[in-house]
């Protein structure tokens, strides 16, 4: 499920792996995805950034989802099957700058881009405000319930 640039992160599977389950709990989904995380740095995220958004500027998270059709997606979450669910993509340079600007610890800002990648590859978006209430009160919810607030 995940590779690091740095030891020091990964912690960050086993904590992954929890926000995944509650994430599905929430959701009442029940199928076992398969999700690679990747940590990597500013350089490493503006090139995949670039070569998928077409935007040549590092971000904080990026997702890429294997599952493309809606009908697809009601089909297999409720299947109880495994599922090669896509990549997540986060940059610890953002996370870092991120955390120190909204006043917050690194593990919370690294949980708040695991879930909300994870929400991308379910399916979520913030394309408009009604989308963006509702990914970002899930994502809230599921980081305050397993205590991740600071």
């Amino acid at each position: 499920m995940f590779s690091s640039l740095d030891d020091n992160f990964n912690d960050y599977e086993i904590i992954f792996n929890k926000l995944k389950d509650d994430t599905l709990s929430f959701l009442k989904y029940n199928f076992n995805p398969s999700i690679n995380v990747e940590l990597i740095d500013d350089i490493q995220i503006q090139k995949i950034n670039k070569e998928f958004r077409q935007i040549d500027k590092p971000t904080d998270v990026i997702s890429l989802a294997y599952l493309e059709k809606e009908k697809d997606k009601e089909k297999i979450v409720h299947s109880k099957s495994f599922y090669v669910l896509g990549d997540i993509y986060i940059s610890i340079d953002r996370a870092k700058k991120q955390a120190e600007e909204y006043g917050h610890s690194l593990k919370r800002e690294m949980c708040f881009l695991f879930v909300h990648g994870l929400l991308h590859l379910l399916g979520f978006d913030h394309i408009d405000d009604t989308q963006r209430e509702e990914m970002f009160k899930i994502q809230d919810k599921i980081l305050n319930e397993r205590g991740i607030n600071r």
